[in-house]
């Protein structure tokens, strides 16, 4: 679990002042609504520190897999510059708009 500081668990005092809720009242009303409709989706014998725990979970493999995809990504595209097999943005965008006047050309012709 996360390492408590004066009762309130660290990942909490990274988001939120003591204060908060006196200076910002809309904070107060969203955050129990929020609460409330996570309550509410709670599955039998969930508790909310267990739905907590699993959407970091879900968050962080979420990152890593962005991070991994990403990764991926850039890796295919240095091996396609380093074997010249590699078509320009700008080429492919212009050979786009090449083939889009055509269409809107085409279509115009059989409007008239």
């Amino acid at each position: 679990m996360f390492p408590l500081i004066s009762r309130k668990p660290v990942i909490h005092l990274r988001y939120s002042h003591p204060y908060e809720d006196i200076h910002h009242p809309s904070h107060s009303r969203r955050t129990s609504i929020a609460c409330a409709e996570v309550e509410r989706l709670l599955r039998e014998g969930e508790t909310l520190s267990e739905f907590v725990e699993q959407s970091v979970r879900t968050a962080l493999q979420r990152r890593v897999d962005q991070g991994e995809f990403i990764a991926r990504g850039i890796a295919s595209l240095d091996r396609a510059r380093e074997a010249n097999d590699y078509i320009d943005a700008d080429t492919v965008i212009a050979g786009l708009q090449r083939k889009l006047d055509g269409a809107r050309n085409e279509q115009a012709k059989n409007r008239a």
